[in-house]
């Protein structure tokens, strides 16, 4: 979960817990995250508690989970067809992506890295 985004819930830092194992990106920095926190999320018409990492730096994502939710739900993603399958007391749920949002994040990326390459000129709109 960026800084940004924990702030802007009105999340106190006694709120989180120590979490210091560091984040490698797709650009190959490493960040160390600020703590991880513990928040109910609704996934269909379940509310399950699920750990956020805070982390404070630039990312076109707007959280990342950590580990023990997925696993402990027994989920199975698919990078490919943007979808997440768990298996809950009734029957297989699926969560789907977008498309949308996915293209969204990778201009992102991109126009990112370009500006870290070539950075504006003073007194040059941008």
């Amino acid at each position: 979960m960026q800084l940004d985004l924990y702030k802007g819930l009105g999340l106190k830092p006694e709120d989180t817990r120590r979490y210091d194992i560091p984040l490698v990106g797709f650009d190959r920095k490493t960040v160390i995250p600020k703590g991880i926190i513990i928040l109910a999320v609704q996934t269909g018409n379940e509310l399950v508690e699920v750990d956020f990492i805070v982390f404070d730096a630039y990312s076109p994502y707007t959280v990342i989970l950590a580990r023990p939710w997925p696993h402990e739900i027994g989920e199975i993603s698919s990078t490919l067809h943007m979808k997440v399958k768990y298996l809950t007391k009734e029957r297989v749920k699926e969560l789907l992506g977008c498309q949308t949002m996915v293209r969204q994040c990778m201009v992102a990326v991109v126009r990112h890295q370009a500006r870290q390459v070539n950075p504006p000129s003073p007194g040059l709109a941008s």
